[in-house]
């Protein structure tokens, strides 16, 4: 048998094969991105996430998914030609427009090097955490080069606390209400882990405060509210395959099995 025939041959097979088995590969390597990705391993998951484009080039989502990992490896050109990509099929798409718009004020390279912050990371508790807004944001420049789950820090100063990355550039501050308490805290060891929450940079950014040690100085209370709150599940959203047909897919691949 010749080379030729053995490629028509191959060729033959993946036509003939079932939309459910190329499905269930696409929903095992969709999987396996997102998990490459929440562990930082963002080379895997480029590659992981180009083998899902070779079967389906107009997945959307994986191209999302795909532009992230650009952006995290410093490869921002790769990132903006793949988000665009996403445009072109879907016009509306919203993590797109976000993500291209934040893109186009960072220039290759300018990528924080951060840890890899887990899903744990954004667990209430009630009195020890707290999601807040900020004021006064910072340049875009600087926001565009932030994502969520990144960590930052809190610099208080005498009337304010503002929010930094973790290299001293400036986000933004904090609502003075909440401020006034922090600062008093901190002055007396309190100390918190904080994570950017949500960040649109021409607009608004949100950060995740905990507390994680709590002070030289008994009697102070709680940081924040008591009262009970919701768990709050995070994962970014352009790491997520979001298709609706293909969670149901997966539903019922799932029951099979059982």
């Amino acid at each position: 048998m010749s080379s030729k025939d053995v490629i028509s041959n191959q060729t033959d097979l993946d036509i003939k094969r079932p939309a459910s088995i190329l499905m269930k590969m696409d929903v095992s390597l969709a999987q396996k991105a997102i998990n490459l990705a929440l562990n930082g391993k963002w080379e895997e998951a480029v590659k992981t996430n180009l083998e899902i484009l070779s079967l389906s080039p107009m997945d959307v989502d994986s191209l999302n998914r795909l532009a992230r990992c650009y952006s995290e490896l410093g490869q921002i050109g790769k990132a903006k030609k793949t988000t665009q990509k996403v445009l072109d099929i879907d016009p509306l798409d919203s993590i797109a427009q976000k993500c291209l718009e934040k893109w186009l004020v960072v220039k290759t390279g300018d990528r924080q090097k951060i840890g890899v912050t887990s899903l744990e990371s954004f667990l209430e508790e009630p009195g020890k955490t707290k999601i807040a807004p900020l004021t006064h944001l910072g340049d875009t420049g600087i926001l565009a080069c932030v994502d969520s789950g990144d960590e930052v820090r809190l610099l208080p100063h005498a009337h304010r606390v503002s929010v930094t990355t973790s290299d001293g550039k400036y986000l933004g501050r904090l609502h003075d209400d909440l401020a006034a308490r922090l600062r008093n805290l901190l002055k007396n060891g309190r100390k918190y882990h904080v994570l950017v929450k949500s960040i649109d940079p021409k607009k608004e950014v949100s950060v995740f405060i905990r507390e994680i040690e709590p002070g030289n100085k008994p009697g102070m209370g709680p940081s924040f509210s008591t009262e009970k709150i919701e768990y709050i599940a995070f994962t970014s959203p352009e790491l997520v395959h979001k298709d609706k047909k293909l969670m149901e897919f997966q539903e019922e691949i799932t029951e099979e099995e059982m």
